[in-house]
């Protein structure tokens, strides 16, 4: 952090956030989490594959609707461990009015494991 301007992030920070487009190619419920959410598959393009993500958006979306959906996802956190599911990206969303997750998208599709610059 720059100590000037606390809240401000270098482009070189800034650079480090991989943030990359992909499709959800499977969902299922996830009941053994501790909030509801769902187990997605995701398709990151042949450079990063496939990867698995536990996501609470459980209040918008169904596991039949989410498939084929492009999503945002953060791809170089490290994984986090869910019960027996390793979580491996987290996909992003914003909180709507109740709280509710809804998810980050673009406004066309774009190919898989495009980053965001």
């Amino acid at each position: 952090m720059n100590p000037d301007t606390p809240n401000t992030l270098t482009w070189t920070e800034f650079e480090r956030v991989d943030l990359r487009m992909g499709t959800i190619v499977e969902a299922r419920p996830f009941p053994e989490a501790r909030r509801p959410a769902y187990q997605l598959l995701i398709d990151f393009g042949p450079e990063i594959g496939l990867k698995k993500s536990s996501a609470q958006i459980t209040h918008h979306y169904t596991p039949e609707g989410l498939v084929g959906r492009q999503v945002l996802a953060v791809v170089n956190f490290p994984p986090k461990q869910i019960g027996k599911f390793r979580s491996e990206v987290l996909v992003t969303g914003l909180a709507d009015a109740d709280g509710h997750i809804v998810l980050a998208a673009v406004a066309g599709p774009v190919p898989n494991g495009s980053r965001l610059i």
